[in-house]
C-alpha cells in the first residue's frame, strides 16, 4: 500500500515511524509543516516530521498552504493509495480529499465526537476527564466530523501532564492505525456516523486561557496547571512579571485567605490559598526571565513574602 503521509509535531513521530518500519506499507512521501524559526536566536528549525522522513530517505513536501493546486498536485503525483494526517496544522482542501483510492484518513487524539479541535489533549486534562483516548476517522471537509473507523480507549491518570499523556496518545495512535490499515485495504470496517448530539470542541489554546484563575476550586486550578506542561505553562503574576506554574498539588490544607494570597511554605514548595476555602501547594515554577525550577529551589534564592497575592484576582 502507498501512503502519503502528513504530520508536523512530536505526535505524529511515532506513527509515521511505525508505517516505515512495516514492509506493508510504502511511504511514498511525508508532507509537513515549512521549517519555522525556534528559540532566543530564531534558528530555522525543520519539524520533527520532517527529520524522521529525511533518515528513512522520503521525500519531503513543505507547502506553506496546502490548498493551493500546485501543492495539490505535487501530493498526487505520487500515486498514494491512501493519506494519513496526524496533527498535521491545516486544512485539507476537497480537491486533496476526494483523490486517494482508498481515501484520506486522520489520527485524533480524543474519543470523537468530544474534543473536536487542535487542543483535545490539553483540553481533556483541564476539563478533570478521567479518560480519552485515539479515534481513526475518515477525513471530510468539516473539522474532524467524518466517519469513524476505530478507537482506543487511555486513562488519564491523576499525575499525568499534557506531555504524559500526548506520549501516552501518540503511542496508542500508532498502534491503533497499525490494527486498523489491514482491515481498511481488505474493506472489512463498517465507518459510523459521528452523533452530532455530542460534539465537543477543543479549539487552540490562547494565552488568556493560560492565566491561573485562583477563585476557582484547588482541582480546577491544578487540571489547568498539569493541562498545560509543559507548554505552554499556565501562569500568574508575581509583583507584575509573568510568573509561571508547572506543577502543583493539592492539599487537606483548608483557609480563609483571599484566592491567589501565598500564605504558607516548607521546604519543598509554597501554598496558595484558591477558590472555596482550598489550597494548592505550588512545586514548580518559572519566575519571569529565569528558567523553570523546583519551587524549594525558588524559595531558597528568593525569600516569598507571605501574604503576597499572585495574579489579578477581583
Amino acid at each position: 500500500m502507498k501512503i502519503a503521509f502528513m504530520g508536523t509535531p512530536d505526535f505524529a513521530v511515532p506513527i509515521l515511524q511505525r508505517l516505515l518500519e512495516d514492509p506493508n506499507y510504502d511511504v511514498v512521501c511525508a508532507i509537513t509543516q515549512p521549517d519555522r524559526p525556534k528559540g532566543r536566536k530564531h534558528k530555522l528549525t525543520p519539524p520533527p516530521v520532517k527529520v524522521l522522513a529525511e533518515k528513512y530517505s522520503v521525500p519531503v513536501l513543505q507547502p506553506e498552504r496546502v490548498r493551493k493546486a500546485e501543492a495539490v498536485q505535487e501530493i498526487l503525483s505520487y500515486g498514494a493509495d491512501l493519506l494519513i494526517t496526524a496533527a498535521y496544522g491545516q486544512f485539507l482542501p476537497e480537491s486533496l480529499l476526494k483523490e486517494p483510492p482508498l481515501g484520506c484518513v486522520n489520527v485524533h487524539a480524543s474519543l470523537l465526537p468530544s474534543y473536536r479541535g487542535a487542543a483535545p489533549i490539553q483540553q481533556s486534562i483541564i476539563d478533570g476527564k478521567k479518560e480519552t483516548g485515539v479515534t481513526i476517522m475518515y477525513m471530510v471537509k468539516q473539522m474532524d466530523a467524518g466517519d469513524l473507523l476505530s478507537q482506543v480507549r487511555v486513562p488519564i491518570e491523576h499525575q499525568d501532564t499534557f506531555g504524559t499523556l500526548h506520549d501516552k496518545l501518540s503511542a496508542a495512535g500508532s498502534r491503533l492505525l497499525m490494527e486498523t490499515l489491514p482491515k481498511l485495504a481488505a474493506g472489512s470496517l463498517k465507518p459510523t456516523h459521528q452523533n452530532e448530539k455530542e460534539v465537543t470542541f477543543a479549539p487552540s489554546i490562547q494565552h488568556e486561557d493560560e492565566e491561573i484563575k485562583w477563585e476557582k476550586t484547588a482541582v480546577d486550578v491544578r487540571n489547568l496547571i498539569r493541562g498545560l506542561n509543559p507548554f505552554p505553562g499556565a501562569y500568574t503574576r508575581l509583583n507584575g512579571s509573568i510568573f509561571k506554574i508547572y506543577a502543583a498539588e493539592l492539599t487537606k490544607v483548608t483557609t480563609k485567605e483571599k484566592p491567589g494570597t501565598v500564605f504558607d511554605n516548607d521546604t519543598d514548595g509554597f501554598l496558595v490559598a484558591t477558590g472555596y476555602g482550598q489550597a494548592i501547594k505550588v512545586m514548580e515554577c518559572q519566575p519571569s526571565g529565569k528558567k523553570r525550577m523546583h519551587a524549594a529551589d525558588f524559595l531558597r534564592g528568593k525569600a516569598l513574602e507571605l501574604g503576597i497575592v499572585l495574579g489579578g484576582v477581583s
